[in-house]
């Protein structure tokens, strides 16, 4: 057969089935002709944007096509005026979606608009204060009572003790989010002694080592054992026992002093809610300790708090100390609940009589104008403790045991909640306190120094 006889190839019989290419597994991907051709490969609805077509029910004729898309509505068409009148509503983005559009795309070609909108948009970050990623520090307190309101614990926590119970978790909280180097970067206990401040360095672990030692007089009282062991002997003061656990320590404390610190903390707690409410008034010794500028030796005068002060006064304090750790590695920290500060504040106020007492004795405030008798009404002095977690407290000047009387009061200071705290933990000098005074200025002058006094290490 000659090349003008032989068929052409598009007139061969497609061996599939067809002459079409349509047939079989591709219309001619696997015949003979040179004219065979591989179709293009089908696009997926999944690609298209188009709805899914509807899976046929039994009994049911097939689902149609689906119906089309209704037509997009027409842009907005606004004049400058309207739209530069919306620049307000799009930066706070208050604008239906059509307005915002039109409004953009106006931006795009005026520029007096867009810098117009750029500054609204400024002034608008500055109407929403950034948010803290750290929780509120009340969280866990409305948490608890919550859950608590639904089902009570069998062995509450005594409400003394609740505040210590908060501080530490809230300090724990801190130290799981700092790295290993951080516990090495130094802190600056600082207090107030007699009539100037006084400082020690350490480490954020020997704060919390601080706080093993102290927290452990407490448990002494309450029979546990004492973090320090038994053969360490020292004086029962806060001072004598941190110095010995810091000397006892072969290396410089590191961050492993967390699980002690926290297991000593869950083992107060347990044992004050086993004994109950009324172990409140067990006696916790604070002492020996020297007065205040006698210079004596530890033996001259103990002091003891009760079980429910010295609870209190151990979240005071582990709250100062927690704030001293996130200065030194930049944490923001905030107040304790106004329920606990009250708590605090309320301490410190009911102190301040015997310290002024003590400091009077040891020549360092102005001697008192008359004696009174126990439980007679005497000078006072009112403090007014502002924000949150505040009051009111009337100050007995010339003895602890006269009764404060607002008849007799003589001058009157007030303080922010915090700040009285901090001039009560020796972080601010009397003389720096931000406080408004009125009336006998040596009476303001010896309360704030008293409050200062209240500080240890």
């Amino acid at each position: 057969m000659t090349g003008a006889d032989r068929p052409e190839p598009h007139d061969e019989p497609d061996r599939t089935g067809g002459t079409d290419g349509s047939g079989g597994f591709g219309g001619g991907a696997y015949g003979s002709g040179a004219g065979s051709r591989i179709p293009m490969p089908r696009a997926s609805v999944e690609d298209t944007g188009l709805p899914m077509p509807g899976l046929p029910v039994p009994g049911q004729p097939m689902p149609g096509p689906p119906p089309e898309a209704a037509p997009a509505a027409p842009p907005l068409v606004l004049d400058h005026a309207v739209l530069k009148s919306l620049l307000g509503a799009w930066a706070l983005s208050a604008c239906s979606a059509e307005e915002a559009l039109a409004v953009e795309e106006h931006l795009g070609d005026c520029g007096p608009c867009a810098e117009e909108a750029l500054r609204l948009r400024d002034a608008v970050g500055l109407l929403r204060p950034e948010e803290s990623l750290d929780l509120d520090p009340g969280l866990r307190t409305r948490v608890l009572e919550s859950c608590l309101g639904r089902r009570p614990p069998r062995i509450p926590v005594p409400e003394w003790a609740v505040p210590y119970d908060a501080e530490t978790a809230r300090l724990d909280a801190l130290l799981k989010d700092i790295g290993d180097a951080e516990w090495h970067a130094p802190v600056r206990l600082r207090w107030f002694d007699d009539e100037g401040p006084v400082s020690r360095k350490t480490t954020v672990a020997g704060v919390i080592a601080h706080l093993i030692a102290v927290d452990g007089m407490v448990g002494l009282a309450l029979g546990l054992d004492d973090p320090l062991g038994a053969e360490v002997r020292v004086p029962r003061d806060p001072d004598h026992r941190t110095e010995a656990y810091w000397r006892a320590s072969y290396f410089p404390p590191t961050r492993a002093v967390r699980t002690p610190w926290r297991e000593q903390t869950h083992e107060l707690i347990r044992t004050v809610s086993f004994a109950g409410d009324g172990s409140g008034r067990l006696p916790v010794p604070y002492g020996p300790v020297p007065a205040p500028g006698d210079g004596a030796g530890p033996e001259a005068r103990a002091v003891e708090l009760p079980l429910r002060d010295a609870m209190t006064d151990r979240a005071f304090e582990c709250w100062i100390h927690a704030g001293d750790i996130a200065d030194a590695v930049d944490y923001p920290y905030a107040p304790p609940a106004p329920r606990h500060l009250h708590h605090m504040i309320d301490l410190a106020a009911r102190l301040l009589p015997g310290t002024l007492a003590g400091r009077r004795r040891s020549g360092l405030a102005t001697p008192s104008r008359g004696l009174v008798a126990a439980g007679a009404p005497g000078r006072s002095l009112r403090l007014e403790i502002e924000g949150h977690g505040g009051g009111e407290w009337l100050i007995p000047l010339d003895s602890p045991a006269a009764t404060a009387s607002r008849d007799h009061e003589v001058a009157h200071v007030a303080l922010d909640g915090v700040e009285f705290c901090r001039l009560a933990a020796g972080h601010v000098s009397p003389e720096e306190a931000a406080a408004g005074q009125d009336g006998d200025r040596e009476a303001i002058r010896d309360v704030l120094f008293s409050a200062a006094s209240l500080s240890r290490m």
